[in-house]
């Protein structure tokens, strides 16, 4: 008998196993129906609302209700008080996820606890905290407008206090699991070649989590921009001053359903941008 003639000599030794099959995951075959029902219930409730956004707007109006010159003013506002407040957020966020992801310190738990209390925290009961410890009358508040004459209620520092205090949280835990997932040999290497724990932070650890500084602050920026229980509580509704947009789609609901629905438009559209902005980092599948 010649080796062509053995059994498995073709098809290579044989292992009591069968062969391994690929399987697709996108086959419709793999859809349980009891998931997929559920599944598009949950799009359709998600994107029924905006969908309505969409349809009930008054798009012939819509140029003219966008060059008026306090939605203007709110827009504006809005983007100049959520980069400012994410820029706080990076100053203050970022070195509190490293102390949280890279240092070992009593109560760690509780910090971290207290740290994501804002984002489950109803946003006026935030406001009504920013005010009691930032107020006039204040457990901070008082000594900043005795010694210094600072009052930051109801200005537009104040919008920025209101919106970095709900947006840090969305930061801080971004860059935390960013440092928790980063190999700390990087930085241990750098201080046994001579540097000191911040040079190894800023030259090492910085260049090795930018992309997740970089998601968080765009979550950051996005949850600022959106703001509005905390703001109104603590800065207020003045326009020009305080009147973010979220405030202006309030105000005008009131009296002008058809102006609350374009600025909505407005917020809506760059809730898109932002998306798009995220996508390549969390939107695709390798």
């Amino acid at each position: 008998m010649t080796s062509l003639d053995k059994p498995g000599a073709a098809t290579g030794p044989r292992t009591g196993r069968p062969p391994r099959r690929r399987v697709g995951t996108g086959g419709r075959r793999g859809v349980p129906l009891p998931l997929l029902l559920p599944g598009v219930l949950a799009l359709a409730f998600l994107l029924l609302p905006l969908l309505a956004l969409l349809v009930r707007a008054p798009w012939r109006g819509l140029p003219g209700r966008l060059a008026d010159a306090e939605v203007w003013q709110a827009l504006q506002l809005s983007l100049v008080s959520a980069t400012a407040a994410t820029a706080v957020s990076l100053v203050l966020g970022v070195p509190l996820a490293w102390l949280l992801a890279r240092t070992e310190f009593p109560g760690r738990g509780l910090v971290r606890a207290l740290v994501t209390l804002p984002l489950v925290l109803p946003p006026v009961v935030g406001g009504v905290a920013l005010l009691l410890a930032l107020g006039r009358n204040g457990v901070i508040g008082r000594w900043l407008d005795a010694w210094f004459g600072i009052t930051l209620p109801f200005t537009t520092a104040g919008v920025v206090i209101a919106e970095a205090f709900v947006a840090m949280p969305f930061l801080v835990i971004s860059v935390e699991g960013t440092l928790r997932a980063a190999d700390p040999r990087y930085e241990e290497a750098a201080t046994t070649l001579g540097a000191s724990r911040f040079t190894a932070f800023r030259r090492v650890t910085l260049p090795l989590i930018a992309p997740g500084i970089a998601a968080g602050a765009v979550l950051a920026w996005a949850r600022a921009l959106g703001e509005f229980g905390a703001t109104i509580t603590f800065a207020g509704n003045f326009p020009g001053r305080t009147q973010t947009m979220p405030l202006a789609v309030y105000l005008a609901l009131q009296n002008d359903p058809e102006a609350a629905i374009s600025l909505s438009l407005v917020l809506l559209t760059v809730s898109i941008a932002v998306l798009a902005g995220l996508r390549d980092r969390w939107m695709t599948t390798s």
